[in-house]
C-alpha cells in the first residue's frame, strides 16, 4: 500500500521516481481504509530532504501510511522555504488536539547545547509528554531520541573529544525483539554526531532495553516500553550521499572533520560511497509500523483512553 503526502509535495516525485508507491489526498479518498496517521515532528535545517528520507521508509511496507509535517510552533527555520513550511506542515499547538498512531522525533544539529537551553524546549517536553496520550507508538531519531531518553529517564548526553562520524557496524544485541525482525547478527549503520549515550546509565534507569550496540560508538536503539517509544541515536534514514554531504560541506567552510570512517571504498572520498545500511534501515522502520497497526485502535479517537 502507498503513502499518502500531498502531490506537491518535493518527495512525492522522487519517491515515485525510485518506485515508492505515494497517493495524493484525491486517490486516498476512494480507498475504504483507516490509514496509520504518522506524524514526522521535523526539527532538521534541510526540512525536504528529511521529509523523502522518513518518506522513503515508511512509505515501503504493505500498510496505508497518512504523512504529517509538523513543527514547533514558534521556531522559524532558516534553511527551507517559508512557502514550504507554510504549504506543507502544521506547528504542534495546531494538532495537539489530534491523535496519531505514530510519531518520529528527527535529530537536529544542536547537540552542543544544554536540553534547556534549546529556544523550544518546553513545547518539545509538551510533545513529549503529549506522545503519552495521544500517540501510539513514538520512534526518537539522533537528538530527538536523546531528547526523550532524557525526559523521561534523566539519561545525559555527554560531549565526544571527536565527531562519531562514519558507518559502524553495530551487534545485534536482542535477536528475539519484535523491532529486529529479518536482522543479521551485525548491521552497518552511519553515525554522524558530537555526543553519546553511555550504556551504563541507560542500564541504570528502569525498564530500558538496548537492542542494538557498538564497541566502537555505543548504544545506538534503545526500546522504553513503558513509554512506548524507541529511540535510536544513528541514523539508518540517511541517503547513500547524506554524510559525502556532511563531509564536502566540511571541507569546504575549513570545519576541522575527519574522513568518515569505513564510509567511502578504501576510505578515499574520491571515490563513490556504498550504501551498505539501506536494508536494514528499512526492516526497522517496517517493524516498527508492524508494531504500531497491531498494537493501535481501529477508533483512532481511542488512542490514549
Amino acid at each position: 500500500m502507498p503513502i499518502k503526502i500531498p502531490s506537491d509535495l518535493p518527495a512525492y516525485d522522487v519517491l515515485t521516481r525510485e518506485g515508492v508507491m505515494v497517493m495524493d489526498e484525491d486517490q486516498a479518498a476512494r480507498q475504504d481504509i483507516r490509514p496509520l496517521r504518522i506524524g514526522l515532528l521535523n526539527l532538521m535545517p534541510m526540512k525536504i530532504q528529511t521529509e523523502t528520507q522518513f518518506a522513503r521508509l515508511i512509505g515501503a511496507t504493505p500498510l496505508q501510511i497518512e504523512l504529517t509535517l509538523i513543527r514547533m510552533s514558534e521556531h522559524q527555520t532558516k534553511n527551507t522555504a517559508a512557502e514550504h513550511m507554510e504549504s506543507f506542515y502544521r506547528p504542534f499547538q495546531e494538532v495537539k488536539s489530534e491523535k496519531f498512531d505514530g510519531l518520529i522525533i528527527t535529530g537536529a544539529p544542536i547537540e552542543h547545547l544544554e536540553f534547556d537551553a534549546v529556544t523550544y524546549w518546553d513545547e518539545l517536553r509538551e510533545v513529549m509528554d503529549w506522545t503519552q496520550t495521544n500517540v501510539t507508538s513514538t520512534f526518537g531519531v539522533c537528538w530527538g531520541g536523546m531528547a526523550m531518553i532524557n525526559h523521561f529517564h534523566g539519561v545525559k548526553k555527554h560531549m565526544l573529544e571527536a565527531k562519531a562520524f562514519g558507518c559502524f557496524r553495530h551487534q545485534n544485541l536482542a535477536p528475539a525483539s519484535q523491532y529486529l525482525r529479518g536482522f543479521s547478527d551485525d548491521c552497518v549503520i552511519p553515525v554522524s554526531r558530537w555526543t553519546e549515550m553511555r550504556q551504563g546509565e541507560i542500564d541504570a534507569a528502569p525498564g530500558l532495553k538496548t537492542l542494538l550496540g557498538s564497541d566502537e560508538v555505543g548504544p545506538c536503539l534503545v526500546e522504553d516500553p513503558a513509554h512506548r517509544a524507541l529511540y535510536i541515536f544513528n541514523h539508518f534514514e540517511y541517503d547513500s550521499d547524506t554524510l559525502k554531504q556532511e563531509y564536502d560541506r566540511d571541507v569546504a567552510s575549513g570545519t576541522p572533520i575527519n574522513v568518515p570512517q569505513n564510509y567511502y571504498p578504501q576510505d578515499d572520498p574520491t571515490r563513490a560511497p556504498l550504501n551498505r545500511w539501506r536494508s536494514h534501515a528499512h526492516l526497522l522502520y517496517g517493524n516498527w509500523l508492524t508494531e504500531v497497526y497491531q498494537d493501535t485502535p481501529y477508533d483512532i479517537d481511542a488512542i490514549g483512553r
